[in-house]
């Protein structure tokens, strides 16, 4: 059945579009449609069609059109992403048409599921399409309390080939079995295709007008609505449109376009042949039809008659006879007769809750009949809440529970009859079988309200005329008749007037709540024997929480005497508190106080102890029973009296003697009462004093102690060990303590024992200040344990021990000569500096050491030797080449003797060559050639180094240095001067300290020419210092070299100075200074902040001096600790701080 309806629009508006021109709507929300969901009460279907329906179609179908016998596909897609399940779908033709039912050949439905993209997809196939497929379809979708509807057209359109009969038929549904039309679509796509070009006179009600106004799916409904049985007769005046009939050669008379016939009823289809002998076939819906009791065939000369006796709803059909090639057919309209209502519906009372059946009967079985409700058309979806049931003729309309909106108007609608009925639904009178009684409930406890009426309806709950909804604390409860309030802990605000009022009833069922509450005392928050501790002189308020309903009297008491509201000692009460206030506490106030609480509901008592507490009294003066290096250990006595609350710590002070500033020595309290005070300055006499400390406060300081030093013992000897052993003594040496302390160290004791024994015997009754000590008088073979300590004002140190025991016993120690390993190769040393060799060599007892030069005896007069039982010292205060030679060491011990010879040779700066000559002389060179000097130093020439000097001015220049021949071209002189040369020679000491010069000169003559020389005056060079490139301000990096460089000349040669800060730089191995061909160099080895200043290049002669100067800045500095460690004096540190504070001020 359809399911909308759409309402008459008003009488100034415009007369819709005729069938064939209206335009189906998508979705159908047009504007003054009402759906009919069967649901109940009209306000439920506009809410269905209000709030269900939403968007839940990603891609709807599209209109489409295709041709005759042509394959279309229509998709409708559906997100799944907030759907837990797939939805439902439906398609429809029209809007009451499901589609479901008819896939097949022609209908083919899909579905498919995309997982990416979460999408569900719909698809609807039409195979082979025909002319009666074209209408309005509709796709609806429905998940849960979600819908959504699409309304589409499909249009199909004739092939060339297509007879342009007009096949009312196929309009309509067929109900033929095993047909391939059978059952398919509705006539409404004809309508829409067809344009009417002819039509009849209107019938008493113009249905037609009624049709050509409404949409194509509601046909039926209007012809149902109007009792029409007979919807195709009504429509024959499409058959009447005027069309091109064809003349037929083997037809004189053909059938007529349709017959009509009632059911049960007989047809006769007659044509009349034009040659009598052509074969005549007679066919129905395309199956040939044989002669039976049911079809009747006769020949009447030309004529060929068939007759359909008992005609029923299974020849409804399209009927054609053949002659030849040529084909001549009909309808047959095969009339339903009319339903009536046989017995109409009954008006009906109820009450809410009951069962209600209205009932109607029609006169055929299983007839179609539509149920309303005020006019709205009710369904028998399994969703709604009215039920429609079929017996045959009878049809009932049940409603489970009638509901008080039940109340309505129902109608029964049938093609021959309808009938109406009212139906009243109202409520049962109310009784309360129980109702709610007041209660006195303890606070805590559960309150329990429960009623019961006759009706089991709903209902709500109230107190002091406010609802009351159910929650976590509060409990309703509703089952059956009975109704239920629970609270399980009750509190005091739940004291009320309660009151149950059913739902729909004018009645309510009250009652009275009391809480009632014991009174208690709280008195959690206090001490153990509920004790109180107050301050001396403080001020107390102890406030007790109290509870109780209703609210208790409280009575405070001391003894037999009670506390009052004024006075010093005062109770101040409140609703859910009572305090104790005692303005200034004192000591008598100590003791127990009574409170007392009571009401109607019971009674409640407690003793609170007060105690009053003070600060404790001092300590006595410690006593320090103990110094060390910077500590001390002090010990002390509690105070006499705590105060009432025991001592929980100790706060230590300490000062010096000569100040008045004490300083704190702990901030945590020491719970004992000896402390160990640290980090004392050794030698400086200290004060210390004592606070005692309780949960009160800090009691005043004790009396100082007697003042005390601390000094400390040294650390033990180092290095102890054996140095000589005889046979009657052993000798000890050791290195001083690393630690002395200011007590300094007075001396040493030298304790031993003897193996096996532990008594110490002191070697040395009177301390020693020496590192050795001989232990004399020891008996032979023995062996001793030996053990040295340091001594000062402190004490005795720790004993330093020698690991192993000593065997007093002299051992013979064959002569070893340890020979350092520079002295076993050639030992050089330079003419006039000192030699001071010491040769280390092992053996005992009492070696014998002997020396002699290149085997004969040393002369002590010029070479000292000294020899010790360990080393023996070569020294040679002032070499000469003379020393020079090999110098052997022999060690005896008894009859075991050791050699090592040394190698030592005293060098000096060589002689000059022998005779230097000038070879030759060619264009500007010169060939020299020398001999080696006589005296080559003692050490092997190493090279020559060549100067030359023009005659004129006699200034030598250095042409070749470290040259190994003894013969040299000298290159590119000037020609027309005249040159002298010398030659000095070089070994690793130097250059010779004289030079040989050639006695000729060579003169570079030009070639060809005569050179005359004219006559000058002797030009005067002398000439006052002058820089030519002045120094210029510099940044330094710390850490890396720096050079400072100018140009400066002058004749004679100037002198040149350098200095930092107007201060001569003079023996600094910081700095290096240079001087060539006037250029004049100071390095600046690894520079510090420090070396930041104003540096100066004075150049000086004869004739005048010349100054320069420049600025050094020093970039990443050194801390003031990396200065002090690298030796600079401290008043110059701060300078250089101070400095480098200044600019960095002027740089902000």
């Amino acid at each position: 059945m359809p399911e909308p309806t759409k309402k008459d629009e008003t009488e100034n508006e415009s007369a819709p579009p005729p069938p064939e021109q209206t335009t189906p709507q998508e979705g159908g929300n047009e504007k003054g449609k009402v759906w009919s969901l069967g649901e109940g009460a009209p306000e439920e279907s506009e809410k269905r069609d209000d709030s269900q329906r939403s968007t839940l179609f990603v891609e709807k179908p599209q209109s489409g059109t295709v041709s005759v016998g042509g394959n279309i596909t229509f998709i409708a897609k559906v997100e799944a992403k907030d759907l837990l399940r797939k939805p439902n779908v439906k398609w429809f033709k029209g809007k009451w048409m499901d589609l479901a039912s008819k896939a097949g050949k022609h209908l083919q439905l899909k579905e498919s599921f995309e997982r990416h993209t979460k999408i569900h997809t719909f698809e609807m196939h039409i195979i082979k399409a025909k002319e009666n497929y074209a209408g309005n379809y509709r796709c609806e979708v429905s998940y849960k309390d979600k819908f959504d509807s699409c309304s589409f057209d499909l249009e199909v359109t004739e092939s060339s080939q297509a007879a342009q009969s007009i096949d009312i038929r196929s309009a309509f549904k067929r109900s033929g079995e095993g047909q391939e039309d059978a059952g398919e679509l509705d006539f409404s796509g004809l309508l829409k295709r067809r344009e009417v070009k002819q039509q009849e006179e209107e019938p008493e009600v113009d249905v037609w007008d009624l049709l050509k106004n409404a949409n194509p799916s509601e046909y039926e409904k209007i012809a149902f609505q109007y009792g029409i049985t007979d919807l195709r007769g009504m429509l024959k005046r499409l058959k009447r449109m005027r069309r091109e009939v064809k003349k037929s050669a083997a037809f004189a008379k053909g059938l007529d376009p349709a017959y009509q016939v009632d059911k049960g009823g007989k047809v006769r289809f007659m044509v009349e042949l034009a040659d009598p002998t052509v074969e005549l076939k007679w066919y129905k819906n395309g199956q040939e039809i044989r002669p039976s009791a049911k079809y009747i065939f006769e020949h009447k000369g030309n004529q060929r008659i068939l007759f359909i006796n008992n005609c029923s709803m299974t020849d409804d059909a399209r009927y054609y006879v053949t002659a030849g090639d040529e084909k001549c057919s009909t309808e047959l309209f095969v009339r339903d007769p009319p339903i009536l209502v046989t017995k109409g519906l009954e008006d009906t009372s109820t009450y809410v809750g009951e069962r209600v059946e209205l009932s109607c009967e029609v006169s055929e079985d299983d007839a179609n009949v539509k149920w309303f409700r005020n006019g709205v058309e009710l369904t028998n979806d399994p969703k709604s809440r009215y039920r429609i049931k079929v017996e045959g003729k009878k049809h009932t309309l049940i409603i489970e529970e009638a509901a008080k909106n039940d109340t309505a108007t129902y109608s029964v609608m049938t093609t021959g009859g309808q009938s109406e009925a009212k139906l009243a639904v109202d409520l049962r009178p109310l009784k309360i079988s129980l109702a709610l009684e007041d209660q006195t409930v303890r606070l805590g406890q559960e309150i329990h309200l429960k009623c019961e009426i006759s009706e089991n309806v709903e209902g709500k709950w109230y107190k002091n005329g406010q609802l009351i909804e159910a929650s976590d604390r509060v409990k309703l409860y509703h089952k059956g008749r009975i109704h239920r309030f629970v609270i399980p802990a009750s509190a005091v605000d739940d004291e009320g007037e309660y009151m149950f009022v059913p739902d729909a009833y004018n009645i309510n069922i009250p009652c009275k709540v009391h809480i009632v509450d014991p009174p208690k005392l709280h008195l959690d928050g206090l001490g153990e024997n509920n004790t109180v501790t107050v301050v001396a002189g403080s001020k107390l308020r102890l406030e007790i929480p109290i509870t109780g309903e209703p609210t208790p009297k409280v009575v405070w008491s001391r003894g037999d005497k009670g506390i009052t509201d004024s006075g010093r000692i005062r109770a101040e009460t409140y609703p859910d508190s009572s305090c104790l206030v005692i303005d200034t506490a004192e000591r008598e106030d100590s003791g127990p106080f009574r409170i007392t609480l009571k009401n109607e509901a019971g009674e409640d008592t407690a003793l609170i102890n007060i105690k009053v507490v003070d600060v404790p009294d001092p300590p006595q003066a410690p006593n320090v029973t103990e110094v060390g290096e910077d500590w001390c250990i002090m010990t002390w006595e509690p105070p006499a009296n705590d105060g009432g609350s025991p001592i929980l710590g100790y706060f230590i002070e300490r000062k010096k003697k000569q100040s008045s500033r004490w300083m704190r020595l702990n901030f945590e309290l020491c719970k004992e009462t000896t402390f160990e005070p640290k980090k004392m300055i050794e030698g400086v006499a200290y004060e210390v004093r004592v606070f005692a400390v309780n949960a009160i406060g800090m009691s005043k300081p004790s009396m100082p102690s007697k003042s005390f030093v601390p000094l400390a013992v040294t650390s033990p000897p180092t290095l102890l060990a054996v140095d000589g052993v005889t046979d009657t003594s052993v000798t000890m040496k050791w290195r001083p303590p690393d630690q002395i302390g200011a007590a300094g160290l007075d001396g040493y004791v030298v304790e031993y024992c003897f193996e096996g024994t532990d008594e110490w015997i002191v070697a040395n009754p009177e301390l020693t200040d020496k590192t050795k000590f001989t232990i004399n008088g020891l008996p032979t073979g023995s062996k001793i344990l030996v053990r040295v300590k340091a001594v000062n004002a402190a004490g005795e140190s720790e004993p330093r021990y020698h690991p192993q025991p000593i065997l007093v016993k002299e051992v013979i120690e064959p002569p070893k000569i340890r020979l350092p390993r520079h002295l076993k190769q050639t030992y050089t040393r330079r003419v006039g500096e000192t030699v001071n060799l010491v040769v280390p060599f092992q053996g005992r007892p009492r070696a014998k050491v002997s020396w002699q030069k290149n085997g004969s005896p040393i002369d002590k007069n010029e070479i000292n030797i000294r020899n010790t039982e360990n080393d023996t010292i070569i020294f040679i205060r002032k070499a000469e080449r003379g020393h020079s030679g090999e110098y052997d060491m022999k060690v005896e011990v008894e009859n075991l003797v050791d050699k090592a010879t040394i190698d030592i040779q005293i060098v000096d700066r060589p002689g000059p060559p022998e005779i230097v000559t000038i070879e030759d002389v060619w264009g500007e060179n010169v060939n020299l050639s020398w001999k080696p000097p006589k005296d080559d130093g003692n050490a092997a020439i190493t090279g020559y180094t060549i100067q030359k000097a023009d005659k004129k001015s006699m200034e030598w220049f250095t042409v070749i240095e470290h040259y190994h021949r003894t013969s040299a071209t000298i290159n590119e002189l000037i020609i027309g001067n005249e040159y002298y040369f010398r030659v000095f020679a070089e070994n690793m000491c130097g250059l010779s300290e004289d030079a040989t010069m050639t006695k000729e000169s060579a003169l570079i003559a030009k070639d060809g020419k005569v050179y005359k020389y004219p006559v000058y005056d002797d030009f005067d060079f002398s000439e006052r210092p002058l820089f030519t490139q002045p120094l210029v301000n510099t940044f330094a990096i710390a850490g890396y070299n720096a050079t400072l460089n100018c140009s400066v000349r002058g004749n004679p040669k100037p002198k040149i100075t350098w200095m930092k800060n107007k201060v001569l730089i003079m023996n600094d191995p910081r700095y290096r200074m240079f001087s060539n061909q006037g250029v004049c160099t100071l390095e600046i080895r690894k520079p510090s902040p420090y070396d930041g200043g104003t540096y100066t290049c004075r150049a000086v002669n004869e004739l005048g001096e010349a100054e320069v100067d420049c600025k050094l800045e020093v970039k990443g500095g050194l801390s003031f600790f990396r200065l002090l460690m690298d030796g600079v004096p401290p008043h110059i540190i701060h300078s250089y701080m101070r400095e480098v504070q200044a600019d960095k001020t002027e740089a902000k």
